[in-house]
């Protein structure tokens, strides 16, 4: 049992094992939600309910009441990232490569604070992120999955040269 163990959850997958993995659930995703694979909608829906736990009315704003469940937590996409921060904790866990790390500088902090502020808005405006917009755009053979694909790729070399020159 213990060597079985280690066999499948130790090492790292193939990754022609995680790109299937990743179609058979685009797939069933798409079978039993009608939807397609998406992860960023769920973040608007949980800041909405944020704000009205605190009082704050955010009426009128077109992707914050598209909600489908006045119950956040059991409408599916919240489901999905739920799914999917329990899944990577868990499997972070099996592989036994759960670290704390100490953040060495300010400077650290500041990039990564800021990285992920613009990935936020970003995924904000675009209407999604590289796996609503990208990856289940390309797969209903949408051309905005190509395209999005495409800036994807240059924001990355972008992004890539911002933080060698100022937080490496």
């Amino acid at each position: 049992m213990k060597n079985n163990f280690k066999k499948w959850f130790k090492p790292s997958w193939p990754y022609c094992i995680g790109a299937i993995l990743l179609a058979l659930i685009q797939a069933l995703t798409l079978m039993v939600t009608k939807e397609p694979f998406g992860i960023t909608s769920a973040f608007s829906y949980w800041a909405n309910e944020c704000a009205k736990w605190l009082g704050i009315q955010v009426a009128g704003d077109p992707l914050l009441d598209i909600a489908k469940s006045p119950i956040v937590l059991i409408e599916s996409v919240s489901l999905r990232n739920l799914g999917i921060i329990v899944g990577a904790l868990l499997a972070v866990l099996l592989a036994e490569q759960f670290r704390l790390k100490k953040i060495k500088s300010k400077k650290q902090l500041i990039g990564a604070v800021l990285g992920g502020l613009f990935m936020g808005y970003g995924s904000s405006i675009a209407f999604g992120c590289n796996i609503g917009a990208f990856f289940s755009g390309i797969a209903s053979l949408s051309l905005s999955g190509w395209v999005f694909g495409l800036f994807l790729f240059l924001g990355a070399l972008i992004g890539g040269k911002i933080i060698l020159h100022f937080f490496l």
